[in-house]
């Protein structure tokens, strides 16, 4: 990987060879040092000689900036290239100007497929053949299926609360799906436990440092797609912090390279049930680890990749916002209704985050949004429902459909 240069501590910044596994920083075992990848990007930027006309395959197509071996076969299951989307309704609905990326159209449903697509091919190449990780359920569902698609055996730890929609997709995929008695974060640190044990390749996103470099494309993919009419704001929710930094990375190394002339400023959303990010950026005191929120995609209480998402809040310019459970689902329904985008509670976050962000005149109306869906609807159906209400029953009979219907 000669296009990689270190793992660099985002504490202390030692650094540590990117051809070896290492999770994260020695010096700070009590706190986690997490590793951010550099890059020697004259090397990325001879490497990358693709055309940067709209036409995305799959996130492949940005090879040359992901953190994997020349001769490493990718496991894919065609990740990435989703769509952009103009939203006029949903742009009156609001009153500003939106745009919207489905994410949630990816392989397993989530934009989490990004990273783990890098993280299995990385295991693969290593000559592992068992993958772990903590996951309130895109996560675990996400590593299944690419473990399957890589013949990998995959073990997963889920806090015992997980939407059942969420672990039928890994078990399907084969998966042993564990259920932990406590909270996702309990989970977590138990997954963190047999990765030492047993020395399995670990995928979670909290310490994993080329994780989040999947996520990176989902930023070039933007950056691409709005060349020449990049949004100012640029909106995706937040849970452990890794999204909104790897949204950030990569359009801002697109925007670094002169591939676009600018940035947009990163809005991040977090539920008020589990809003440490948002705490540590507006420097407010947060003495609450447990997370409590229906967006069970953003629920963590102790999130490990903070500094990480401040950082792309305030090299952006931007801010964040919370939002209330209730806000949530009003949002879910809003998407839906307004566009026929089906989100789950954390991929329709953004949506009530720009509400708000627009209440507090934090958004102007004159100015444009991009709000990334993270996650497919059909993930938490319990909360859709939540959102929309439940069927009209009525007679088989005609004349009950005209006194609904008829003027």
């Amino acid at each position: 990987m000669e296009h990689v240069r270190t793992l660099e501590c985002t504490l202390c910044g030692e650094t540590y060879d990117p051809e070896q596994l290492v999770y994260t920083c020695s010096n700070h075992p009590s706190v986690q040092g997490i590793l951010e990848v550099q890059y020697d990007y004259d090397v990325v930027r001879e490497r990358f000689d693709e055309p940067l006309d709209g036409n995305i395959r799959d996130q492949w197509k940005y090879r040359a900036f992901l953190p994997v071996e020349e001769d490493a076969e990718p496991v894919t299951l065609q990740e990435g290239g989703t769509d952009l989307y103009d939203a006029p309704r949903l742009s009156d609905e609001l009153g500003v100007e939106m745009r919207v990326k489905d994410d949630g159209r990816n392989p397993t449903g989530v934009l989490k497929d990004r990273a783990t697509s890098v993280s299995v091919t990385k295991a693969t190449h290593a000559g592992r053949d068992v993958v772990t990780c903590a996951s309130t359920g895109n996560a675990a569902a996400s590593l299944a299926g690419y473990a399957a698609r890589g013949g990998l055996d995959c073990r997963i730890f889920v806090p015992g609360d997980a939407p059942e929609g969420k672990l039928a997709q890994p078990l399907v995929y084969g998966a042993d799906v564990l259920a932990v008695r406590g909270s996702y974060d309990e989970a977590y640190d138990l997954s963190m436990e047999v990765t030492e044990e047993f020395g399995w390749y670990n995928r979670n996103a909290a310490i994993n440092p080329f994780q989040v470099e999947g996520k990176r494309t989902v930023g070039h993919e933007l950056a691409e797609q709005t060349r020449g009419d990049v949004p100012d704001w640029l909106v995706f929710s937040m849970g452990d912090g890794c999204t909104i930094y790897g949204g950030w990375k990569g359009f801002r190394e697109f925007r670094d390279l002169g591939f676009v002339d600018e940035a947009p400023k990163m809005l991040g959303v977090q539920a008020e049930g589990a809003r440490a990010i948002h705490d540590a950026y507006h420097e407010h005191d947060s003495t609450d680890d447990v997370a409590n929120t229906l967006a069970d995609s953003i629920a963590v209480g102790r999130p490990r990749n903070t500094l990480k998402a401040v950082k792309a809040l305030n090299e952006s310019g931007g801010t964040s916002v919370v939002v209330s459970d209730d806000e949530i689902l009003r949002g879910e329904k809003t998407l839906g209704s307004a566009e026929g985008i089906y989100a789950e509670p954390a991929g329709a976050a953004p949506i009530a985050g720009i509400r708000k962000a627009l209440s507090e005149g934090i958004i102007d109306e004159d100015e444009s949004v991009l709000a990334v869906v993270t996650g497919y609807g059909l993930k938490d159906a319990k909360s859709a429902v939540e959102a929309s209400g439940s069927a009209t029953e009525i007679a088989a009979e005609l004349d009950e459909v005209k006194q609904r219907y008829s003027p």
